[in-house]
């Protein structure tokens, strides 16, 4: 596995430029490539890595399928990080997952069949399974029912991943994540209300009536899953829920915000806009069974609210630093 080469499609994001690191890291020795049209990456994200010989960074768009396919080649395993990161988008934009997600997908397997890599992780997501309340979802569990563009599309990228896989001699996996939290993040609940309240503190508009409940994972413990999967499965392809195994609400949320901007609770009027999610599509109550990955000897190390605080802390420095506008 350490002398394997890694090539991250849209890895000049968040989840992206901590994945890069960890690569460049021991054990591993081989070369890392980052390519993304830095559409939605930042090049604060990876700039200090340039220097790393193991390391590259190439703009580029995944519908170039032949730049894509050229780059790729010489390359083992392959992150598909790529997607549209502005969920709620598809109210005003109902196609933006097809070309954002849908598509980018089919670009990516078709270029590992052209130049030879051989092992695909991807980052899905728990929309695939769609308005389930209160009920704990399985990776076995079939009926998978959307309720938003993001997640239709997280969900036909993974069929087409386990398509490529057994009909080409690939191998994949896919992971269902929870809510990645953590540093260098550009969006996300805690981001928008971290922004906010730096903008103005005297109240946070927030969406919904703040009981909408997920869990929230730090990035690194994500990043350990893939790699404890990408080791320790010997399947053509799998399926992984990825969470912490608590939850906490938005409410909570906004006030762990206020408490990490440093200002008091009761100075700052918490706006709700009211109803049971944030927009149409919204799924306000994740939960997700996590028995299969921990099954691989995976556990997480922070809960959702450890998580959650020390992602606001981390923006809040990044902001303060003036890397985030």
């Amino acid at each position: 596995m350490t002398s394997k080469s890694f090539f991250l499609v849209g890895g000049a994001g968040f989840i992206g430029s901590h994945l890069a690191r960890h690569l460049l890291g021991p054990p591993h020795d081989g070369i890392v490539t980052i390519f993304d049209n830095m559409s939605s990456g930042r090049e604060w994200h990876f700039s200090d890595l340039l220097p790393n010989p193991r390391f590259a960074f190439v703009r580029g768009d995944v519908t170039d399928l032949a730049a894509l396919t050229a780059t790729m080649r010489g390359h083992d395993t392959v992150f598909h990080l790529a997607s549209n990161p502005d969920i709620a988008k598809a109210q005003v934009d109902p196609t933006i997952d097809f070309y954002q997600g849908t598509l980018l997908t089919q670009q990516v397997v078709e270029a590992m069949r052209r130049s030879g890599a051989k092992t695909i992780l991807y980052a899905s997501g728990s929309g695939v399974y769609g308005d389930l309340g209160f009920v704990e979802a399985k990776e076995e569990d079939a009926g998978a029912l959307p309720i938003s563009t993001y997640g239709a599309s997280k969900l036909a990228g993974e069929s087409l991943i386990s398509a490529y896989c057994y009909m080409f001699d690939l191998r994949g996996r896919s992971f269902r994540f929870g809510n990645v939290v953590g540093p260098r993040q550009t969006h996300g609940v805690g981001f928008d209300f971290v922004k906010r309240l730096l903008a103005d503190s005297t109240h946070l508009d927030i969406l919904g009536d703040g009981r909408q409940s997920k869990s929230y994972i730090h990035v690194d413990d994500v990043i350990r899953a893939m790699l404890t999967a990408y080791r320790g499965c010997d399947k053509v392809y799998d399926v992984y829920n990825v969470a912490t195994g608590d939850y906490i609400t938005v409410a909570e949320i906004a006030e762990l915000a206020v408490a990490v901007v440093g200002l008091t609770a009761r100075k700052v009027d918490l706006r709700f806009s009211g109803g049971d999610r944030g927009w149409k599509g919204d799924v306000p109550i994740v939960r997700l069974a996590t028995d299969r990955i921990r099954g691989l000897g995976w556990h997480c190390e922070r809960t959702s609210r450890e998580a959650m605080q020390a992602a606001l802390s981390s923006m809040l420095g990044d902001f303060q630093s003036g890397r985030m506008k």
